[in-house]
């Protein structure tokens, strides 16, 4: 039982096992794909799988394939191997984790098991996305996670076919991002004296080669890394180490408790988000990138003319700016977070949407009411259910899950308010038919999968909840 589901499989009767007499062979560009499937199969098996110029299992980029589009993928397994074709490297990465999960659970192990027949099942699988944009937004800025974390995710994230990691760098609590000619921006504007009156500094930033490593881990596995620098709005970290950006140029800390902060860049910001703009295109290759725009106290027009201005910068070098409010360009991407009616107005003016609905896919709520789950963000409850049935007018790119990180600090505690929620995303985005049974039916086998891999899975939060 595969999640997310394929658009169509057809069993054989005959499968194919693997031993240490398997070898593999790829056509010219399929080797990242090749080198993914040995990497996520060596620690569990043991399996040399070598390369060479016969291999029982063949992985072939083949740009001519038709219908498959650009992250589809054909997979044949028999009697006499693997034979896995796309017509992307996207596409190939996607077949890699079907053949993963195809596998017995204790694939997914991180050290050496034995006694296990580790053999696929007999199959036919054509498989498409529904959607292109199957999304993830991980707040790093809230709670500074170390590069391992996110790669953690990065890899979780692959194994369910989401395609973009939304890096939300930036907020009022923290800035991690390092631009070399503002070097204040992580060494002050990375800190904060305690949070919520805890005492306890916190705080961190990554290098430029830690972000070049994970956009490079995310693309062989088909994901590709959005950043996001917030503003004019959401700009306190920032102030902090160069107040003279702001519209009130006093010296302010790291802010230190949670809300909206009154802080925000003046007009005369601009040459600084220029700057800071400039950095992130160098190291994100990606076609969005995030400008944040919400919950901003600036006066409207002066609002709509530096996201305009920020915006325009990005799309004079060929990207494309993304914000959670409308920018006043048509050209932007907007994440509607509040109501479906903000993507319906959008959808109007003609603007690429994706869907970012607070009450269906904001992950810091609790998943449930019940008195273990978690201090969270109160209002509501968002239920695995609720994930499954996002909100997708006609004409969206698709959607995403967010994890603010207010009140989450460590991986379990990450992992515990992503899952299985997540896993409900991936599936009602890609699969061609979702539907919400079939999808609790699968998910009984598949919660073995991510207990394999150390995921929190607590019975009290199976998706069959509220059914």
């Amino acid at each position: 039982m595969i999640v997310p589901e394929p658009t169509r499989v057809v069993r054989r009767s005959k499968g194919f096992t693997l031993d240490c007499g398997t070898s593999v062979r790829v056509t010219p560009g399929a080797e990242p794909a090749a080198r993914l499937l040995r990497s996520s199969l060596r620690p569990a098996t043991g399996l040399p799988l070598p390369i060479a110029d016969y291999g029982q299992i063949v992985i072939a980029l083949d740009a001519k394939l038709v219908g498959l589009g650009a992250e589809g993928y054909a997979l044949t397994v028999n009697e006499h191997g693997v034979l896995l074709r796309a017509g992307t490297s996207a596409g190939l990465a996607h077949g890699v984790q079907t053949l993963r999960q195809l596998l017995p659970v204790e694939t997914l192990r991180s050290s050496r098991v034995s006694d296990v027949d580790w053999t696929l099942p007999g199959v036919d699988i054509r498989d498409v996305p529904r959607l292109p944009w199957r999304g993830f937004m991980l707040d790093v800025a809230r709670h500074f996670q170390p590069v391992h974390v996110v790669r953690r995710f990065i890899d979780l994230m692959a194994l369910h076919k989401l395609n973009v990691l939304h890096l939300h760098l930036t907020d009022d609590q923290g800035w991690r991002m390092p631009i070399p000619s503002r070097p204040l921006l992580t060494s002050i504007g990375g800190w904060r004296t305690e949070t919520n009156g805890d005492g306890t500094p916190h705080g961190g930033a990554y290098t430029r080669g830690e972000l070049e490593g994970l956009v490079a881990h995310a693309a062989e596995r088909g994901i590709r890394i959005m950043p996001e620098i917030e503003m004019p709005g959401h700009a306190r970290a920032a102030l902090a180490a160069y107040p003279d950006l702001g519209i009130a140029p006093e010296p302010q800390p790291v802010w230190t408790r949670w809300g909206i902060s009154d802080s925000a860049f003046g007009m005369h910001a601009l040459g600084f988000v220029r700057e800071v703009l400039a950095e992130v295109l160098e190291v994100f290759p990606g076609e969005y990138i995030h400008i944040g725009g919400d919950e901003c106290l600036l006066p409207a027009e002066v609002h709509g003319k530096f996201l305009r201005q920020a915006g325009k910068y990005l799309l004079d070098r060929g990207r494309v700016p993304a914000a959670w409010e409308p920018t006043g360009d048509p050209r932007a991407l907007v994440m509607p977070w509040k109501d479906e009616s903000q993507a319906s107005a959008a959808l109007e003016r003609g603007q690429a949407v994706v869907m970012a609905p607070h009450t269906s896919t904001y992950l810091d709520y609790p998943q449930s009411d019940g008195p273990h789950e978690p201090a969270g963000q109160p209002g509501f409850v968002v239920t695995t259910r609720d994930v499954y049935h996002v909100p997708l007018p006609d004409g969206v790119l698709g959607a995403q899950c967010q994890l603010w990180t207010e009140h989450a600090r460590t991986r379990e505690h990450l992992e515990y308010l992503a899952f299985p929620r997540l896993v409900a995303l991936a599936d009602t985005l890609w699969s061609q038919r979702p539907e919400w049974q079939g999808f609790t039916t699968r998910m009984r086998h598949h919660s073995s999968r991510l207990a394999e891999l150390s995921v929190p899975a607590d019975v009290r939060r199976e998706p069959c909840e509220h059914s």
